[in-house]
């Protein structure tokens, strides 16, 4: 019985990673594929905006800092409870 179980589990979770792939991936064809005045009368061009912040191509200071900031919430309480981790039961 726990074999078969097994066998259906991996049938089902096939199943739902092929299904759910292949909804991903699915692309619906042009709608407007004959006719191409009316696609060309939807797509305009727009100016692109200007940013508005001062930040650099490339800075990874923000990145750092959330590494950092990671580690600590990682760290912290490992170190706060090492002792209780060491102690003979």
């Amino acid at each position: 019985m726990k074999r078969f179980s097994r066998l259906i589990i991996a049938l089902g979770l096939s199943l739902v990673l092929a299904l759910s792939s292949a909804a991903l991936t699915y692309s619906a064809p042009p709608a407007l594929q004959g006719n191409l005045s009316a696609a060309a009368f939807f797509v305009q061009p727009t100016k692109t905006p200007r940013p508005e912040g001062l930040s650099e191509i490339g800075s990874t200071d923000g990145i750092i800092v959330m590494g950092f900031v990671i580690a600590l919430i990682i760290i912290i309480p490992i170190f706060l409870r090492r002792k209780a981790w060491l102690e003979p039961r």
